[in-house]
């Protein structure tokens, strides 16, 4: 399984020359298969060049939606694939208790936020509600569960053969839980994480800043390493980084972040580019 970060900024795109290491496009993560299958993680800015790879070659892509907040869809429209009508075209993500899927992403692309309507993209499109059971795409089985998130928000856990990726990217499990982390099982998040080879999480906040942002569904640097010592992870990516946190601000986050983790599992920086190789534990 091979893993690929494109997009690792959350709430706001953020391209300056402050930005530049840790990227300004927000959330978007290629998995790739060892046969092939592709999924895409979440439709943010980082997309639009993901997309690019493509280069006109027939297939399927699957495009794996945790929410439909902007920063998360703000980029599908750019998608190249969408754009072709040789390619199968997957996207599943949550319904809302009125809305399916496809009701509620026919908001955002139709005029007047976009231009073109979603019924009038060439690709051949599968709309999918996003099942409370596991599914088979290609050689990936995915498992999808509500968390911790305003609105309706999903996170992902993949796995091929012995090798688990767990995907949370807006996820605030410390929320009403004090002290924190406390019963595994009333933890948000922690099924799918447990014993994960790879979580990429949620780390929005600086530890000073989290009191001000209670409830908004994020979570500190210290909470998500809190989070992955309980689920036993072997290794873990901080990701949707605040838009108001520079290079070295988030240097100093992941260094925090190694010292709170310590020897109980790898803590590498969330880098847009970042690839990552996922092989099964010994």
């Amino acid at each position: 399984m091979r893993v690929r970060l494109w997009g690792t900024r959350g709430s706001l795109a953020s391209a300056s020359p402050d930005t530049v290491r840790y990227g300004g496009n927000t959330a978007c993560v290629e998995v790739v298969g060892e046969d092939g299958t592709r999924l895409v993680l979440d439709a943010g800015t980082g997309i639009r060049n993901l997309g690019a790879t493509f280069n006109g070659t027939a297939g399927r892509v699957d495009l794996l939606l945790t929410h439909l907040h902007m920063d998360h869809i703000q980029g599908l429209g750019f998608f190249k694939p969408l754009q072709d009508p040789d390619m199968d075209v997957h996207i599943w993500g949550p319904s809302s208790t009125t809305l399916d899927l496809r009701a509620r992403l026919a908001r955002y692309l139709s005029p007047p936020l976009f231009p073109v309507r979603l019924r009038e993209l060439p690709c051949r499109l599968t709309l999918h509600d996003v099942p409370a059971h596991r599914v088979r795409i290609g050689e990936f089985v995915v498992t999808a569960a509500l968390v911790c998130h305003p609105g309706p928000t999903v996170g992902y856990r993949i796995s091929e053969g012995r090798k688990t990726l767990v995907y949370l990217p807006d996820h605030e499990p410390a929320l009403a839980s004090d002290p924190f982390p406390g019963d595994p099982a009333w933890t948000s998040g922690f099924d799918l994480a447990r014993g994960a080879d790879l979580l990429i999480h949620d780390a929005q906040y600086l530890d000073h800043e989290y009191p001000e942002h209670l409830g908004w569904g994020h979570s500190s640097t210290s909470q998500v390493v809190a989070f992955a010592r309980l689920a036993g992870v072997r290794r873990l990516v901080p990701f949707h980084h605040d838009p108001n946190h520079d290079d070295d601000a988030l240097d100093a986050m992941v260094a925090e972040a190694r010292r709170l983790a310590g020897d109980a599992f790898e803590v590498l920086p969330g880098t847009e580019g970042l690839q990552l190789r996922i092989l099964p534990a010994l």
